[in-house]
């Protein structure tokens, strides 16, 4: 008798979650139109670098605890790769291999001298002092050092992290150099080198990009009703620009749930009870639940929280007629297919929430140059830059007959391939 033998399983790689799958979706099906050849194709499904460090930090009562760090370049070949750090309990390898992927598309859409990074530590820095934050940060930076630089990978805020982790950021990585390098992150406080206007760069950034869409589908912002999930560094600002526009916020949420009002908020009052309070729990409004809040009837449903938001359980019951992703990856291939199937356009993160990275590239000139530009200066090229890329994406999706997504994603495609194709691949 012939014993059967059974062909090893495919070796799954390490950063094969949900999430990169979902990433790794949306290039495979942007490829057929993209008009790359499969030798590059195949280079750009998968990062050039994942690092996972284990960060041995002193905590407050004296005990060491460890926590995982990781940081993904995606892709170096239009330059140095660029994207945030976050801490949050959730961070994980492939979580940040889809959020590096993106943001090589993204910085190729804007035309910016970068490739795609994302990093971050699984913590939960609500449980963390300002100490303890202050010894994980210094200590992730000592161990990235080696993999970072101003003209290899550039780190920037994201989620539970801001522009003191980068000054913390800047101080270490300076300290080993033996001088200040300030263009090592950017994102920091100005009097360390930082840009005005980066800290609402992204939020804003979104509005921009959301008004400009408004205006191709012959609606005034003014006129629109609005929901806003997530008030924090991109919502809150977005929210804030809105009301400014004359804009009506009917409903925005954040860790605590949701808060309503059919009338429209008064948003520079929630936004200071939120710093005050520290969220929105307990302001004096209809409350919702998250899952209520992307369900009130609304023109435009602005999702700037995380990501998998708007999935193939909830795509059904969302009552707007376009999506903004302020967030990255908030909508899932399946919400997204259904999101379609209704006619109800989403404007794809790669294009919409570029504002951050944009001026976190104007932050990296400035600090290169030792030369700053004022609030209206960036605010100008800022708009410049968005509305251009806005421009392309709108026309590619006409010409091509795609959506929206598609289209950022082939011109993003298109512009990393061309520059790959011209290098080649060495040795």
């Amino acid at each position: 008798m012939v014993e059967a033998v059974h062909a090893a399983p495919a070796p799954q790689l390490e950063w094969e979650t949900p999430l990169y799958r979902q990433a790794r979706t949306q290039l495979e099906q942007a490829l057929p139109r993209a008009g790359i050849s499969d030798d590059v194709a195949e280079r750009l499904r998968y990062p050039e670098r994942a690092v996972i460090l284990t960060l041995p930090v002193r905590m407050d009562d004296g005990r060491v605890r460890s926590f995982p760090g990781y940081r993904v370049q995606h892709s170096s070949v239009l330059g140095p790769t660029k994207g945030g750090v976050r801490y949050d309990e959730a961070v994980t390898l492939g979580e940040c291999a889809a959020l590096a992927m993106w943001m090589t598309w993204k910085c190729s859409l804007l035309r910016l001298p970068y490739g795609g990074a994302k990093g971050g530590v699984r913590c939960n820095p609500r449980e963390l002092s300002q100490s303890e934050l202050a010894h994980v940060t210094r200590r992730f930076t000592t161990d990235l050092a080696p993999f970072i630089g101003p003209s290899i990978d550039i780190p920037a805020p994201d989620i539970a992290t801001n522009e003191q982790t980068m000054a913390w950021m800047m101080d270490t990585y300076s300290a080993q150099k033996g001088y200040a390098v300030p263009e090592i992150v950017t994102g920091k406080p100005v009097a360390i080198g930082g840009s005005v206007f980066r800290a609402e760069a992204t939020g804003a950034g979104v509005v921009m990009v959301t008004e400009r869409a408004c205006e191709r589908l012959g609606w005034r912002l003014q006129d629109l009703i609005f929901v806003v999930q997530g008030f924090g560094n991109v919502g809150g600002v977005a929210a804030a620009e809105l009301h400014e526009r004359g804009a009506r916020v009917v409903a925005v949420g954040d860790v605590s749930g949701g808060v309503h009002a059919a009338g429209g908020l008064d948003v520079p009052t929630l936004a200071e009870w939120a710093r005050v309070h520290g969220s929105l729990a307990g302001y004096p409004a209809e409350r919702l639940s998250h899952e209520g809040l992307l369900e009130v009837p609304c023109d435009v449903l602005m999702l700037a929280a995380r990501e998998d938001q708007v999935t193939a359980a909830n795509a059904h019951a969302l009552s707007c007629r376009l999506v903004v992703e302020g967030a990255n990856g908030p909508t899932s291939i399946e919400g997204d297919a259904i999101l379609a199937e209704r006619g109800i356009p989403v404007l794809p993160d790669v294009l919409t929430n570029a504002g951050g990275v944009t001026v976190s590239y104007f932050e990296w000139v400035q600090d290169l140059s030792r030369l700053f530009w004022d609030r209206g200066e960036i605010r100008r090229r800022l708009a410049e830059k968005l509305g251009d890329a806005f421009d392309r994406v709108w026309a590619l999706s006409e010409t091509e007959g795609v959506s929206l997504r598609s289209a950022a994603l082939i011109s993003g495609i298109r512009d990393v391939a061309a520059a790959l194709e011209a290098r080649g691949i060495y040795p």
